[in-house]
């Protein structure tokens, strides 16, 4: 199902089209009513005419976390407070917030790109959505609310937390088209370690065949494909990805269709860019690089050139499912989670990946970074799936060889693994932490 398909199935010439139209006002309405945006332009010798298209993205300088947090709170909005109709904001967990406004459009556009990711899911008018996203400040919870609420699907806003009424509301809520019974819940939006949480619950309660759900539309951390298959075979679903950032919109920036090929960016609110991480100099399509967007139709908080320090590549071509906009690889991590041992580059994903292969491991993990001696090690504790979990000192010794050597093969360092029993790892409602870097950087 196509949402939108006179944007979604463009030609590449008409997209361009679109695309420079929109960038060449863009930056004019940054240059007159952003002064921030305005000194950096002038700074670096741009006047809004120098910008005729897309080919001229690169003359434009970047925009970075810090630029939002040197303007804190509201220092690069291009619309007086009167016609900001919500505020968002991140944790600031790394620094001090950062503050995202919305004006009537800017909700009317968002709910209308979470509608395409919804529609590539195959989510309409007949489902029943539990959307179990954090709500309040975060965007998650809200952005997929609206656009759940605009493909006319019911909306259950359980947000994050209490597993039992999760899974009460699953099976109690709602009719489908395709039952005929009280069959609840027939999609779920996530976190895809917090769906994995729910998916351990559902098992130990055996409530599964009591179940309609049909998709999952999982996104707000890095996940892979082998999660992906884990999710699809022990719920007997179909799992979607998608992708936002709070900076440029929130959920809805892209998604992945069925045939799970890369994530569709849509390409006629966000101009995307895939640059070298060392030279910040574009690179070709399928090349691993850091993320670029800029907002093309934002009018609460444009953002030109935003580096998001995603890590991913990029394609272009016409979809098996008909979709023509450009897509996104599955992310490998971002630029500020990589973690240098031993002079390697190392991502947590890496890990997962490895995991998940395995049979006898749950995908549940912690690293453990530390230095002693002025040496880095690795520590990676493991949870041994309950099916081979033994008391046999001989077995359980096997089982660390093995995961050592898969993990020495994925990353190219040598860890020292650590089993531990069966749900002994936090679970988490949110975003998984994953890591612990006790050295002092």
């Amino acid at each position: 199902m196509i949402w939108n398909e006179s944007k979604e199935c463009m030609s590449r010439d008409e997209m361009e089209h679109l695309q420079s139209s929109r960038l060449v006002k863009q930056v004019n309405y940054v240059y007159h009513n952003v002064e921030y945006y305005r000194k950096k332009m002038q700074a670096a010798g741009l006047e809004p005419g120098d910008i005729r298209g897309i080919e001229d993205i690169t003359k434009l300088p970047f925009t970075t976390k810090d630029d939002l947090r040197n303007t804190y709170p509201c220092g690069l909005f291009a619309v007086p407070r009167s016609e900001v109709v919500r505020i968002h904001a991140s944790s600031g967990t790394t620094g001090k917030a950062t503050v995202v406004g919305y004006t009537r459009r800017d909700i009317e556009i968002w709910s209308e790109c979470v509608s395409r990711v919804l529609a590539m899911a195959d989510i309409g008018k007949n489902d029943t959505v539990q959307v179990s996203y954090g709500y309040g400040l975060f965007t998650g919870g809200l952005g997929a609310h609206y656009g759940v609420e605009n493909v006319g699907a019911t909306v259950v806003p359980l947000s994050t937390g209490n597993t039992k009424k999760q899974l009460t509301m699953m099976k109690d809520l709602g009719v489908t088209a395709i039952m005929c019974t009280p069959s609840g819940v027939t999609a779920i939006m996530c976190t895809p370690s917090y769906l994995m949480y729910l998916t351990e619950s559902i098992e130990e309660q055996g409530i599964l065949d009591e179940l309609q759900l049909k998709s999952a539309v999982c996104g707000a951390e890095p996940w892979t494909e082998e999660m992906r298959n884990q999710i699809e075979s022990r719920l007997h679903i179909k799992a979607h990805d998608i992708y936002g950032l709070s900076e440029i919109m929130g959920p809805g920036v892209a998604g992945d269709c069925v045939y799970h090929k890369g994530l569709h960016i849509n390409e006629d609110h966000f101009l995307p860019e895939i640059i070298s991480a060392d030279t910040l100099t574009p690179i070709g399509d399928g090349e691993i690089g850091e993320l670029v967007f800029t907002t093309l139709t934002k009018e609460a908080l444009p953002l030109i050139r935003y580096r998001t320090k995603d890590l991913t590549s990029i394609t272009h071509g016409k979809c098996e499912c008909g979709r023509t906009t450009a897509r996104l690889s599955r992310f490998v991590g971002r630029s500020d989670d990589m973690l240098i041992i031993r002079g390697v580059n190392v991502f947590p994903s890496q890990v997962e990946a490895a995991l998940l292969e395995m049979g006898e491991v749950s995908p549940n993990y912690l690293m453990i970074v530390d230095r002693v001696n002025n040496l880095d090690t690795l520590e990676v504790l493991v949870e041994v799936d309950e099916k081979f979990f033994s008391d046999e000192i001989k077995e359980l010794e096997n089982l660390t060889k093995k995961i050592t050597h898969v993990l020495q093969q994925a990353l190219l360092i040598q860890p020292k693994v650590k089993l531990v029993e069966p749900k002994t790892l936090e679970r988490s409602e949110g975003k998984a932490k994953r890591v612990i870097d006790n050295r002092k950087l």
